[in-house]
């Protein structure tokens, strides 16, 4: 996986043990992260100019959820650009589906399969 090499994924997250999960396997592939624990701290991040690659976003959180990002996101012309893997936990029937038709451009639950996530991760970033 060379073409991920110095690519920063943006993990949203409101979980600190998912964050360490997702930072050290992403860290393997010598990409670099950066980190956001909700809807609102992602989308300053990344108006103030942080550089995403991709951003792995977690529909549950406090403050603002992944669904009310992926709105936001919708609505800018530049960060609408960025691929966004929704994850999310407790899947039920249909999550998947209501996760793509809110913006994002794949899906996967928890837990993860980390070699499953890494081969949707390489399939968006260019």
């Amino acid at each position: 996986m060379e073409r991920l090499k110095s690519k920063t994924a943006l993990i949203v997250d409101d979980d600190d043990r998912n964050i360490f999960a997702l930072r050290s396997y992403l860290e393997t592939f010598e990409m670099k992260t950066e980190i956001a624990k909700n809807g609102e701290e992602a989308l300053a991040l990344l108006r103030n100019r942080t550089k995403a690659d991709i951003i792995l976003l977690d529909m549950m959180m406090p403050v603002m959820d992944g669904f009310e990002t992926l709105e936001a996101l919708k609505q800018d012309k530049v960060l609408k650009q960025i691929p966004v893997v929704a994850v999310t936990a407790k899947a039920m029937k249909g999550d998947k589906e209501k996760c793509l038709e809110a913006g994002a451009w794949d899906y996967v639950s928890k837990p993860l399969d980390l070699n499953l996530l890494i081969d949707k991760i390489a399939r968006w970033i260019l």
